[in-house]
């Protein structure tokens, strides 16, 4: 019979301390976590003031959370994410606008959207709009079809510091900034196209407008750039990388090849979404920037535009994942659509 082995007595004493710093450095970090944890739980500031958020039908957990980040009302959007989920309650948040402030906590603002305790008397400007489809948001508001015509019409709103850039003969597309406008059963349709429009006005800062000057681009055409990365992603992280992408496909003479940009053209022309569609807005059949913007956008793609990654990509794709696959190559690109876009790729 084999007889076990003692370790000597000062040993084990060592042994035991190691395993009794080992078991308080977990201590430590866990109490760490958790409080890291909660505290991302807690309100992002003690200011009231009320901000409209909304969800939109199909939105993902993720959009979610990274929309409430950069909207200001949340601390962490990996911590929001696992609150939702940790209570099960991923699928019971409700699409509409909400009315929050960043004195919220992350549980107060969860329960108003899992109760669908939405704002009342609101219209709301989605972002990544085409102007038909905001006008489709008024007509369901209940304005009639005259009046959303007449309030539509740019020279109604002739000397808006907004519209300076917009050249002679331009629709508002693109100009008219997404959020939620209160709405009396008084109010005129052109009170919150004006009001919109101040929005855009206070987004188009200096630092937005040299950024486009910085880059050679005139303010339509930076807003212009602004609705085509809108359009490619909604998420702040990527934007500026989007961006550059397309600046540098510019520089060297290669066509943007945005399909957001073709399926432009085939919306406002009435047809099916097509790749070859022939338009001046396609720009896989045109070089250089389309004549105009083909949504609205927020200010975080006016940002981008203005401050784009110093990256070199050439090529991106957005993938089944949700996440933006850059690549420098074709090849790259090629491998990455067919790892990352076997069902968005299709559509």
């Amino acid at each position: 019979m084999q007889s076990m082995i003692k370790l000597p007595r000062k040993s084990s004493k060592i042994l035991a301390v190691v395993i009794l710093i080992a078991a308080l450095a977990l201590g430590g970090v866990i109490i760490g976590l958790r409080s890291w944890y909660n505290n991302n739980l807690m309100p992002v500031s003690t200011s009231a003031e009320t901000r409209y958020f909304t969800v939109t039908s199909g939105s993902s957990l993720h959009q979610i959370g990274v929309k409430l980040k950069s909207a200001g009302l949340i601390r962490n959007t990996r911590v929001f994410e696992t609150y939702v989920r940790s209570n099960e309650l991923h699928n019971k948040l409700q699409a509409g606008t909400y009315s929050l402030s960043s004195s919220m906590s992350v549980s107060q603002i969860v329960k108003k959207m899992v109760d669908g305790d939405v704002a009342k008397n609101l219209l709301t400007i989605l972002p990544q709009k085409r102007l038909d489809e905001i006008k489709q948001a008024f007509a369901a508001a209940g304005y009639s079809k005259s009046e959303i015509e007449t309030a539509f019409n740019p020279a109604a709103y002739s000397g808006h510091p907004a519209l300076a850039s917009l050249p002679l003969g331009a629709s508002l597309e693109g100009y008219l900034y997404p959020d939620s406008f209160q709405k009396q059963a008084d109010t005129p349709a052109s009170t919150i196209v004006r009001e919109s429009l101040d929005e855009m006005q206070k987004y188009l800062t200096p630092e937005v407008i040299n950024g486009f000057g910085a880059h050679s681009l005139s303010i339509f055409q930076g807003i212009t750039l602004a609705s085509i990365v809108a359009q490619e992603t909604d998420n702040p992280s990527y934007q500026p990388t989007v961006a550059q992408v397309f600046y540098k496909r510019l520089s060297q003479g290669i066509r943007l090849e945005s399909d957001p940009t073709a399926f432009y053209a085939s919306a406002i022309q009435g047809m099916q979404r097509s790749l070859a569609i022939e338009s001046p807005y396609n720009s896989y059949k045109n070089d250089g920037l389309p004549p105009g913007p083909i949504s609205n956008m927020t200010y975080d793609a006016l940002r981008a535009v203005a401050n784009p990654a110093t990256t070199d990509y050439l090529f991106f794709v957005a993938g089944d994942d949700l996440e933006v696959h850059f690549s420098r190559t074709q090849v790259e690109h090629e491998e990455a659509v067919k790892k990352y876009c076997t069902n968005l790729c299709l559509r």
